[in-house]
């Protein structure tokens, strides 16, 4: 009689073999952030241990927990009551990011709305329609994409003043001429197949036929330029507030806080490090999301089954 010797793994490699494919499979880190960064622009100033704006002369440059440092001679111990450490005006860095995560949860809201429904609007009729209106948009876009985006928007803030309207205005211009392109090609084709042809021949209207044939064959495309748009747009809104031209003060934003910090990273240095890493995890995060989405999703480029 012959034995055959088999190998079992132990308990303890299959649970965790088993939940790195779990991992794996699904984007659960990149969601637990997304869903950190919604709970935090959603509940920020009830869930901030202090107020984020409120200055405190006799809590400056106290650095994170566990940590100590010397300046001119005074030492100072990082505490839990504040995690973070504080900045050159004795301000929680802690506060600060989760109250100024507000700002970047309102850009990806920007993104989605005005990007996802102008732009594929846009994209949708161009490419169905075609002739003349099809070229003047091809045209508008072109010309968008090659204009300089930091230039034009020092331009418009030195001329209308720093404002949130004005930076949202600016992020919403950005926003929805990525979509058009891609959601135009994909209407070039889909208008060409057969049941569109055949909606055609049946009298269908053509706001029925982009609404029922081209926009389910244009969403998925949509959904996933969205996704990897937000996090283009949060660098842009945290580049124009670094150079003075985004988020006016008092109102705190990711960078906002790193164009603060800037003059102090030799003695304050988390106070740029960590909006710093906040802005890099979620646009990751997002980057992630946006290829599971495509992978996921896509039929020619699925890989999950």
């Amino acid at each position: 009689m012959e034995l055959t010797a088999t190998t079992t793994r132990p308990p303890v490699i299959r649970e965790l073999a088993a939940a790195w494919g779990f991992i794996r499979r699904w984007p659960v880190i990149p969601g637990a952030v997304i869903v950190l960064l919604i709970i935090m622009g959603v509940f920020g100033p009830q869930i901030a241990p202090h107020d984020p704006v409120i200055s405190d002369a006799r809590a400056t440059r106290i650095p994170p927990v566990g940590m100590e440092t010397c300046l001119r001679g005074k030492c100072k111990v990082g505490t839990w009551e504040h995690p973070l450490g504080t900045d050159h005006v004795g301000r929680d860095v802690l506060s600060r990011i989760i109250v100024g995560s507000r700002i970047s949860l309102i850009v990806a809201a920007i993104s989605l709305v005005v990007g996802l429904i102008v732009g594929t609007t846009v994209g949708m009729i161009s490419g169905y329609i075609g002739g003349i209106f099809d070229e003047i948009v091809t045209r508008i876009v072109d010309i968008w994409l090659a204009l300089p985006f930091l230039l034009v928007a020092l331009l418009v803030v030195l001329i209308f003043g720093q404002s949130l309207g004005v930076v949202f205005v600016l992020l919403a211009l950005l926003s929805w001429v990525g979509f058009v392109r891609i959601v135009r090609a994909q209407t070039l084709q889909l208008k060409q197949m057969d049941y569109v042809a055949l909606a055609k021949v049946a009298g269908a209207s053509p706001v029925r036929i982009i609404r029922g044939h081209v926009l389910p064959g244009v969403i998925n495309s949509a959904i996933v330029i969205a996704t990897l748009n937000v996090g283009n747009l949060i660098l842009a809104e945290a580049t124009l507030s670094f150079l003075g031209a985004g988020i006016p003060p008092p109102t705190p934003a990711w960078g906002v806080l790193i164009s603060e910090g800037r003059e102090y990273v030799s003695t304050t240095w988390w106070q740029t490090v960590f909006p710093g890493f906040g802005i890099f995890l979620v646009v990751m995060s997002l980057n992630f999301l946006g290829d599971w989405t495509r992978d996921r999703f896509d039929p020619r480029l699925r890989q999950l089954t």
